[in-house]
């Protein structure tokens, strides 16, 4: 079975109520899933890959979000570092009836939204990264 990812989604803005407090889950959160590097911040948003976050000056987002976990120790590692920087459960560590083999942890981060790192078992990936450049590059 081959499942294709990475073409739907160009980018996902969320909008928080304490863009701080944001900061902070968020670089904890990626920093366990080993995707620090992706970290980009200013005084006014933070970043990472496809998703943005600033200060929202009304309503704040109410989204599901799910980062893909190499294995069952990063999804455990994504839960226990989500809940130190201030995220609320929404389901511990464990197999989900979604597919064999779907094990995922579900947080709130500080504006609600729903978190999860979910592992789908053993894959090989065709790319690292979708690669986007100017036309006739």
């Amino acid at each position: 079975m081959e499942i294709h990812r990475g073409r739907l989604i160009d980018h996902l803005h969320l909008r928080a109520h304490d863009l701080a407090a944001s900061k902070r889950f968020y670089r904890a959160v990626l920093k366990s899933l080993n995707k620090e590097s992706a970290i980009q911040e200013a005084d006014d948003h933070f970043s990472a890959d496809e998703l943005w976050i600033d200060q929202a000056d009304g309503a704040t987002s109410h989204v599901h979000l799910a980062f893909r976990a190499k294995d069952h120790a990063e999804v455990k590692a994504f839960y226990e570092a989500a809940l130190a920087a201030g995220g609320i459960d929404n389901g511990a560590p464990g197999e989900r009836k979604y597919h064999p083999g779907y094990y995922a942890a579900f947080v709130l981060d500080p504006d609600g939204n729903n978190i999860e790192a979910v592992y789908h078992g053993p894959f090989v990936a065709s790319a690292e990264s979708v690669v986007i450049k100017p036309a006739g590059q």
